[in-house]
């Protein structure tokens, strides 16, 4: 019998370490040279050296010159975990006509670690400095979003990522303190939506509500956003509330 503490025999090192690499590029590293991979997956430079040539082979990574970058292939994976998620499919057409009806962004997006990943994307007008597509990632802490799904996780995991990460001040309407983020978390949750004001970025406005599945666990959530000067917190109580219920009511309890 495996003692508590014992490392798993089933546990494949060298997967785990090509993984890093893989999770080491990003929007602040779209390329690494073979030592900046090394230090940042903290890796020998002899086995960055393997996990970067395994990864090239294999046609998931591309060379230039001393510099790594992923390639398109990459996004096999990404595409074969949307495929798995019916509620996405069922939801983006809903989501088309709510956007193209009330003239607003509207947005899915899941929990992974402190950020949220957006899964499913219909913009309407440009509000937010950074364009935003499938894939991006934004801090879920200060995302309606993120919020709401924060609120479905127990109470001992909110506080242990609060308390994980440092939060930063976007705007002067960023909630920093760690007590009123979780009161908020937690006051959302009661309530089934977050409204985030202008703390991710000047002037951007969202509502977002949780989508679940068959065992009612949150899987994801759906928003709508806008520009604070087009619509007051309690029009979007008011107007995207009941919208974006419907959408989450005719999507939800579907995911086998």
């Amino acid at each position: 019998m495996q003692r508590k503490g014992d490392p798993d025999k089933e546990f494949m090192t060298t997967l785990a370490k090509g993984l890093a690499v893989l999770g080491a590029f990003g929007r602040q590293r779209p390329t690494m040279t073979l030592s900046e991979a090394a230090q940042v997956a903290e890796l020998s430079r002899a086995t960055a050296r393997r996990v970067l040539r395994t990864l090239s082979m294999l046609g998931y990574v591309k060379q230039d010159g001393r510099t790594f970058s992923p390639s398109s292939r990459i996004l096999d994976f990404g595409f074969a975990y949307l495929s798995t998620q019916s509620w996405i499919d069922r939801a983006l057409p809903l989501m088309r006509e709510l956007s193209e009806r009330l003239g607003e962004s509207c947005s899915a997006a899941i929990l992974q670690g402190n950020d949220i990943v957006y899964v499913a994307r219909v913009p309407a007008r440009r509000i937010m400095s950074a364009a935003l597509s499938v894939g991006s990632r934004l801090p879920a802490l200060h995302t309606a979003l993120g919020r709401i799904l924060f609120g479905y996780l127990d109470e001992a995991e909110i506080w242990r990522r609060l308390k994980s990460q440092r939060i930063e001040a976007y705007t002067p309407q960023t909630i920093t303190d760690l007590q009123a983020l979780f009161d908020r978390i937690c006051a959302d949750h009661e309530q089934r939506f977050s409204i985030v004001d202008e703390e991710l970025e000047r002037g951007l406005r969202a509502l977002a509500v949780p989508v679940f599945d068959r065992t009612g666990q949150a899987i994801g959530a759906i928003n709508l956003s806008t520009h604070s000067t087009r619509t007051t917190r309690n029009e979007m109580r008011k107007l995207f509330l009941p919208e974006l219920n419907r959408i989450s009511e005719q999507v939800s309890w579907t995911t086998v």
